[in-house]
């Protein structure tokens, strides 16, 4: 009988992994905007994940802006020099992902205070694309001022297309140049999920399993997110591996709030779809030159 109940309970669990990362992504494009060069490291994880999610599941071809140090006014807590290495490592996470997982040739990944003009003209073009059949899934992973910057460039007839996803209040918070009102006032739709630190800042152990895997491209997502525990501007990422940033993307990914999409990531859901990926998808290796 236990044996039996063991089997029922390890099969309902299964099922219920796979029933999650079901991609029901919703129509239109999606665009990622994440600091990283403020003090908190957690967008090295999360941008390395995202990216690499957003391949898994084949809708890398959807994803129509990235940009990366929102951050626009340094914080006192992280020096001039300290700044300068986020903003390398930053672009390396998304160059270096992006490169190695595939699919991405199209895109640019922008540098919001490096490429700051850039950065906005980009993200309003975006928004300007943007229609009823292709909404704009905008994911608030840092400050929300190169946003605001950018709807304030665009067209007021499209921000009813466009949907802002955040699950954090510091973030919508944060801004130095908008408040989060000011942001909801251009009349943009306003997609909240919950803190996804809960199930995706875990205990460093946990994510062994991408330390330890066999392919160099989950290797190397680990490495990247690995960073951010050994920083040492901040001690709260000491002993964690923190990817929470990229639970937006997989509620988009799964559906959102037009499919029922997974409003708080998992491990587990993020285990299965990278693996699921690597597993049918082997990495070309570099032909030898004669």
């Amino acid at each position: 009988m236990n044996k039996l109940l063991i089997i029922i309970f390890g099969s309902l669990t299964i099922s219920s992994v796979f029933s999650q990362t079901a991609i029901k992504a919703p129509k239109g494009r999606i665009a990622i905007v994440a600091d990283g060069n403020s003090p908190d490291p957690d967008d090295l994880g999360g941008t390395a994940i995202s990216i690499a999610l957003l391949r898994a599941a084949g809708l890398e071809d959807r994803l129509v802006h990235y940009s990366h140090s929102c951050d626009l006014v340094r914080d006192d807590r992280i020096s001039e020099k300290a700044e300068k290495e986020r903003h390398h490592l930053m672009q390396v996470a998304c160059d270096m992902t992006a490169r190695r997982w595939g699919g991405f040739h199209q895109l640019t990944f922008f540098d919001a205070i490096w490429q700051k003009e850039e950065t906005i003209n980009d993200l309003a073009w975006a928004i300007n694309a943007s229609t009823a059949e292709s909404p704009l899934w905008i994911i608030e992973a840092g400050e929300p001022d190169i946003i605001g910057m950018a709807l304030q460039k665009t067209q007021k007839e499209k921000h009813k297309y466009v949907k802002v996803v955040t699950h954090h209040p510091a973030n919508d918070n944060a801004g130095d140049f908008y408040t989060w009102k000011q942001i909801l006032d251009f009349g943009i739709e306003e997609v909240r999920i919950p803190d996804q630190n809960i199930n995706l800042k875990l205990d460093h152990e946990k994510w062994d399993w991408a330390k330890n895997h066999t392919d160099p491209r989950i290797r190397l997502i680990w490495t990247i997110g690995n960073i951010a525990e050994i920083d040492n501007i901040v001690t709260f990422q000491k002993g964690k591996w923190d990817c929470s940033d990229a639970g937006m993307v997989l509620y988009w990914i799964t559906g959102a709030n037009v499919n029922n999409g997974l409003r708080a990531g998992s491990l587990e859901v993020v285990k299965t779809l990278l693996e699921n990926y690597v597993n049918n998808n082997t990495e070309l290796s570099k032909k030898k030159k004669k």
